[in-house]
């Protein structure tokens, strides 16, 4: 069972840090990578990675703590539903965390090279009873994440209620085939 403790901004998602060794060595997107806990992450262990958020401030600090840990990431502000495009064909991993954007959907699936693998959670429609997000354009319907990479080879499938951390979440990791 996956342990889904409280999770530390500055500390990497639980599900990523837990299936890192399944990952594809290479270059890596971080969608909407917010403060770059998990860019940073994935640096460390030698991944090469790019990603973009909305937020100037939040890439102004993904930057300062990829500096702090000692590597290097490339990261910048981008509007995901504006113009911005994901290379095609360009990354063996492309991460999502906590950001829904259905449209995006097609994009991530084409920036992955064949054998590249998509890591996502978000949360779902049940996480509503807890706290925001609460809209339910923001929130995935049950099976919604695994009905979206139904094309892909799914490794890891995790979907329900942490009572706990008071969220409830739906995790894919699925590989291009």
């Amino acid at each position: 069972m996956m342990s889904h403790a409280y999770e530390n901004p500055l500390e990497p998602s639980s599900f990523l840090a837990e299936n890192v060794n399944i990952l594809p060595k290479g270059r890596v997107f971080d969608v909407a990578m917010g403060s770059g806990r998990n860019a940073v992450y994935l640096a460390k262990r030698g991944f090469v990675v790019e990603g973009v958020d909305l937020s100037a401030e939040a890439i102004k600090e993904a930057l300062e703590l990829a500096k702090q840990e000692g590597v290097k990431i490339s990261a910048q502000v981008a509007d995901l539903e504006g113009n911005y495009r994901i290379k095609p064909h360009a990354y063996e991993v492309i991460v999502c965390f906590n950001y829904l954007q259905r449209s995006l959907i097609p994009q991530i699936k084409d920036g992955l090279r064949k054998g590249g693998m998509v890591v996502y959670e978000t949360y779902t429609v049940d996480h509503a009873q807890f706290r925001r997000p609460n809209n339910p354009a923001h929130l995935l319907k049950h099976n919604e994440l695994l009905d979206m990479f139904r094309d892909f080879r799914c490794h890891r499938y995790w979907e329900g209620i942490i009572e706990a951390d008071q969220k409830a979440i739906a995790s894919i990791i699925a590989e291009k085939i």
